[in-house]
């Protein structure tokens, strides 16, 4: 698969986890733009649409399983692939729950997380 041109958007207000993982995707090949917090990824821009985001479940003052819920609900963002990290193991049921693709409990094995990446980006 060409990562080349394929787009990861990452949310999460931890900026150490932010840095890493903007980090790992660029040097795996990705065009990475990162977020601290939800307001960004309620407005993205429809004419730059990240191919998979990488959301927070508990981010300051909003949580990612509603931000999923309404990406999901948009005919324009309702085929991006959300995969949602927490540090909290017990939320995946959650994450399934609100629309996500798939979930990844803090702290994640990086080549773990590059291969559910990859599964959601094949075309």
């Amino acid at each position: 698969m060409n990562k080349e041109h394929k787009k990861v958007l990452v949310v999460d207000d931890d900026l150490g986890i932010l840095e890493a993982l903007q980090a790992i995707l660029e040097e795996e090949g990705y065009i990475v733009t990162v977020a601290d917090n939800g307001g960004y990824i309620e407005n993205l821009p429809v004419d730059d649409l990240p191919n998979l985001i990488l959301l927070d479940i508990l981010l300051s003052g909003k949580d990612g399983r509603t931000i999923a819920r309404q990406l999901k609900n948009q005919a324009s963002t309702c085929h991006i692939p959300i995969i949602l990290l927490s540090a909290h193991p017990n939320l995946k049921k959650d994450a399934t729950s609100c629309g996500a693709d798939d979930f990844v409990a803090k702290p994640f094995d990086i080549d773990a997380l590059l291969t559910k990446i990859e599964q959601h980006l094949v075309p």
